[in-house]
């Protein structure tokens, strides 16, 4: 039986994901921060006759420290993982900025650091699976934001919308990294554009933007179900190079600023120092 780990797994992309494939059989692993959601997926599980394998894990992905905790609890969970699936996110668009009791700004900390330990704490567990995946679902191909290399933490000029795009940018490198840190890893790094799905998000912005962002959606928006299919496509059928990025089914070409090899070799040795990875 296959195990996938889904963050952000009781909401949006990560909840279709989860139940998914609670439905084709696998035993899942979903990751959260409020057990009301958690709670509400295990009995959707159960109404799918699947509460056996669906297990909530709660989660504070702001936090270091507790994203190395989840790896140990994932790894005494299941020791292979086949699928990881990094959908975790929360924007924080307007309002001051925000830090984290480690000290570090908030988006970077929960869109980046997390997939960072996340990605190379599981690397083990992945590596002892037929046909290991990570997808990391983010915002590869859109030129837009960038790393501030001498203001990471966006102490000096902060705005809600730098700092989520530093974060997106910041896993386009993430993956782009993986491939070199480990060259013999049989595990297949995907970066993930889903173009725009109708999901919660909206509930999260003030309200003048969460009326507009609704009505976005109500036009433009993909639903849950029809999302996922090319994500679980991506997922079950892993792509031959180590490391590749889509928009959807599009496939794109991982070259340019954007996935610079100099750039990803020098974030993962600024995370390391960050985080004090061992």
């Amino acid at each position: 039986m296959r195990t996938v780990v889904i963050t952000g797994g009781t909401d949006g992309l990560g909840k279709g994901l989860a139940l998914h494939y609670l439905r084709h059989g696998a035993r899942v692993i979903a990751v959260g921060s409020t057990p009301a959601k958690g709670a509400a997926l295990r009995a959707e599980a159960a109404a799918e006759s699947a509460a056996d394998r669906a297990t909530f894990l709660q989660a504070d992905l702001t936090s270091v420290a507790a994203t190395r905790e989840l790896v140990a609890r994932i790894q005494s969970a299941s020791p292979t993982v086949d699928q990881l699936v990094l959908c975790a996110q929360r924007y924080r668009l307007f309002g001051p900025r925000s830090v984290t009791p480690e000290g570090f700004e908030h988006a970077f900390a929960l869109g980046y650091l997390s997939r960072y330990v996340l990605s190379h704490g599981l690397r083990t567990a992945l590596e002892g699976a037929p046909r290991p995946v990570i997808l990391n679902v983010g915002t590869p191909g859109v030129p837009l934001g960038r790393l501030h290399w001498d203001d990471l933490q966006l102490e000096r000029r902060y705005g809600g919308f730098k700092a989520t795009l530093q974060a997106f940018r910041a896993n386009d490198l993430l993956g782009a990294a993986y491939p070199s840190r480990y060259p013999n890893t049989p595990v297949r790094y995907v970066g993930y554009h889903p173009g725009v799905v109708s999901t919660g998000m909206p509930h999260h912005l003030p309200p003048p933007w969460r009326a507009l962002t609704r009505a976005t959606f109500a036009v433009l928006a993909t639903s849950v179900p029809k999302a996922v299919a090319p994500m679980t496509h991506l997922l079950d059928e892993p792509p031959a190079d180590a490391f590749s990025a889509y928009q959807r089914k599009r496939r794109l070409a991982v070259t340019g600023r954007a996935f610079d090899e100099a750039a990803a070799a020098r974030l993962h040795e600024v995370t390391r120092e960050l985080i004090g990875a061992g």
